[in-house]
C-alpha cells in the first residue's frame, strides 16, 4: 500500500499490466508506470521515484474485525460489479498457473513456495509460510535485532514485532493452553496479543513495535531482495541473523 501523493500533487492510478505477476500501474497525471511491489516509476517523466509507503496488514477479515469493530469495508461498485469489470474469482488460481517470467537461479526454496518477508535495518529476511504455521512463534535476530514471528489462530495472518522493550530483550513463548497468537514473555510473565499488546501482567498496556511483513512467493521476494536470508529450522542462531534456532 502506497501514498498517492508525490511533491504535494495526488496521482490517480489504473492498472496498466502485469510484471512477473505483479502489477504495473500508470498514474493519469503524468503517464508514468509504477511497479506495485516497490512503489517505484519504472518509465515516464517520474522515472525512479518512489511512492511513501503506508503500514498494512495481511490478515482475515475475521481477524480485522475483531481488532476494528468500527471500522468500514470497501465494497465493489455495483455498475462495475455488473459490467464484469472486475477479475472473475478464480483469477488467483489461473494467476498461480502462469510461468514464472523472472528466473532467480536461487534453488534454495521452489519459486511458488509461499514466505513471509522482512527488512529490518536493511537486511532482509524471509520465512517460508510452513515453517510460520509450524512453529509460530519464532523468535530471531534479523539485521542484529531481535524479532518474533507469530501466526494467529487461522494459520494464515502473521505479524512481527521487535521484541526489545525499554532496553530489555524478551524471549517470548506460546502461551500454555492460550488462544493462537497469544505470547507470555519469560522475564515478566506479561501475556501479549496477536497484536502485541500486553494484556496481562506487570507489563499491561504496553505495545511492542510492530515489523511490516509481506507475504510473497520466494521467486518475487528474491527478485526485490537479492541479499535475503531464509529462516532455516534446526540451526544455531548467531548474532547478526544469518542463522536461526527454532523456537
Amino acid at each position: 500500500m502506497w501514498q498517492a501523493t508525490v511533491d504535494g500533487q495526488t496521482l490517480h492510478f489504473h492498472l496498466a499490466g502485469i510484471n512477473n505477476q505483479n502489477f504495473l500501474m500508470r498514474d493519469e497525471e503524468t503517464g508514468s508506470w509504477w511497479q506495485q511491489i516497490t512503489g517505484q516509476a519504472i518509465f515516464g517523466p517520474l522515472k525512479g521515484r518512489r511512492l511513501k509507503p503506508v503500514p498494512q496488514d495481511e490478515i482475515s477479515f475475521a481477524l480485522w474485525k475483531r481488532e476494528h469493530a468500527e471500522g468500514r469495508v470497501l465494497r465493489p461498485d455495483p455498475a462495475l460489479l455488473k459490467a464484469g469489470k472486475y477479475a472473475p474469482a478464480d483469477w488467483e488460481a489461473r494467476i498461480a498457473r502462469l510461468p514464472v517470467a523472472t528466473r532467480t537461479h536461487d534453488s534454495r526454496l521452489a519459486p511458488r513456495e509461499l514466505v513471509v518477508g522482512m527488512v529490518v535495518d536493511g537486511t532482509s529476511k524471509a520465512y517460508p509460510m510452513a515453517d510460520v504455521r509450524r512453529q509460530s512463534p519464532i523468535v530471531d535476530i534479523v539485521g542484529g535485532v531481535p524479532v518474533v514471528v507469530v501466526a494467529a489462530a487461522d494459520g494464515n495472518s502473521v505479524r512481527a514485532f521487535r521484541r526489545t522493550f525499554e532496553g530489555q530483550t524478551l524471549e517470548l513463548y506460546a502461551l500454555a493452553g492460550g488462544p493462537a497468537g497469544t505470547l507470555v514473555d519469560s522475564a515478566t510473565g506479561s501475556e501479549w496479543d496477536f497484536a502485541g499488546r500486553a494484556i496481562r501482567g506487570p507489563l499491561e498496556g504496553r505495545r511492542l513495535a510492530k515489523i511490516e511483513v509481506l507475504r510473497d512467493y520466494w521467486f518475487d521476494w528474491r527478485t526485490y531482495h537479492s541479499g535475503t536470508e531464509i529462516f532455516r529450522t534446526g540451526l544455531p542462531r548467531v548474532p547478526g541473523g544469518s542463522a536461526t534456532a527454532a523456537r
